[in-house]
């Protein structure tokens, strides 16, 4: 990258940090069971619901019991359950003409970071009728405030309960990018362990590293504040000490850690933006579909050992905070530690080395998205140019 676009970039993150003090960035209230959801509406004084799911959550009953609930309090609702891996702007146009059908006055967003995304994008939509989802693709073009919206996730990862970003994939080129506005933060979150407990273990895998993903970005990148520091490194820690038993055996205590964890990891990078290996992962999800916390999880391991020095000093913290290390401990010596610890991890949740689905005919396609992301957006440790970000698809295919 040349010196020119090397310096824009750093003005640029210069000034969002600056100004990130003066962010409308609101925390979500959180919601201890799905059961209460209708409560809550009544409270803000809503009469019908849209709930935005994907067809596994029906498949499993993971909202039955909310759902019940609804029936329970005589709150109408009608349901959206057609949402995909990676939601296009045509399922996004479907939920939203269901809302408007329905005459609906409020959403609730029940599944994993797709069903999130999905419902952020029909508010959106609701608040500027008039404008495409890929004319507010950037940051701040929604500019209205957005119906209620509550966030029920179901996996412990994407953290999109806390998020401004709604990321969305355009139907007819697969090209995927993400809206980014305030408006698009849930008003609720519900962390609820129990929707949990069916998960397969291999979802709680990617999950899990999805989230420590947004943590370890938000933490070693370059915009960061006292605030996201602190959620980021107890994002870490707790994923560290809880992911193998949630995996494992999922148990409760390890789930609603889990859930605690990604939801600090989410109001870390909210704020403190994430780095390439988002970028990277956003555009396979966009080509190939691959679903995003394990294309995280699959990255996350080359980019920082391809960050080298510029992040010890950072890792070499988050070793101290998880006890793993002390002051004395030598910056290059906790960063190989750091290495091995999440190489345990991996293994221990059966993350694999490679993405096989990628080509090398698609190289150039795919470094130009993950580049056009990153780039000056996210306030990342180096600055890369599109052959560096190719040589790291290429050491994760097969």
């Amino acid at each position: 990258m040349n010196v020119f676009k090397k310096a824009w970039a750093r003005i640029f993150e210069g000034t969002m940090r600056l100004a990130l003090p003066l962010l409308p960035y609101k925390n979500p209230k959180i919601i201890g069971s799905t059961t209460d959801v209708p409560r809550v509406l009544q409270e803000n004084g809503k009469h019908k619901a849209l709930l935005v799911a994907d067809p596994t959550v029906k498949e499993l009953g993971l909202c039955n019991n909310m759902l019940e609930a609804f029936e329970s309090a005589g709150l109408p609702y009608c349901v959206y359950d057609k949402v995909v891996p990676n939601p296009t702007t045509d399922i996004c146009e479907e939920a939203r003409a269901l809302f408007t059908q329905e005459a609906c006055d409020c959403i609730v967003a029940f599944g994993g970071g797709s069903a999130l995304d999905c419902a952020k994008a029909v508010g959106a939509r609701i608040a500027r009728p008039k404008k495409s989802l890929g004319k507010m693709a950037g940051i701040l073009k929604v500019g209205k405030k957005i119906p209620l919206l509550i966030a029920v996730p179901t996996t412990a990862g994407t953290g999109s309960e806390t998020t401004l970003a709604a990321v969305i994939t355009d139907a007819q080129t697969r090209h995927k990018y993400a809206i980014n506005d305030f408006p698009l933060i849930p008003k609720y979150a519900v962390l609820d362990e129990q929707v949990l407990a069916s998960l397969p273990s291999h979802i709680i895998a990617s999950t899990g590293l999805d989230a420590l993903t947004h943590a370890i970005e938000a933490y070693i990148g370059r915009s960061t504040t006292k605030g996201t520091r602190k959620d980021a490194l107890s994002a870490i820690k707790l994923i560290f000490e809880n992911l193998e038993d949630a995996y494992n055996s999922h148990e409760a205590s390890a789930l609603k850690n889990m859930l605690l964890a990604s939801h600090y990891a989410g109001r870390a990078f909210s704020k403190s933006y994430v780095g390439y290996v988002h970028a990277l992962a956003h555009a396979l999800g966009g080509k190939y579909n691959t679903p995003h916390g394990l294309a995280n999880a699959v990255l996350l391991q080359p980019v920082l050992k391809a960050y080298g020095k510029h992040i010890y000093k950072k890792l070499k913290k988050i070793c101290i905070y998880c006890g793993w290390a002390d002051k004395k401990t030598d910056k290059s010596t906790a960063a190989n530690l750091f290495e091995d610890k999440l190489t345990a991890l991996s293994k221990a949740v059966g993350i694999p080395d490679n993405l096989p689905e990628i080509k090398e005919e698609d190289l150039p396609l795919l470094s130009r998205y993950a580049y056009k992301e990153a780039y000056p957006l996210y306030p990342v440790p180096v600055l890369w140019d599109k052959s560096k970000l190719i040589e790291i698809y290429r050491e994760v295919m097969a």
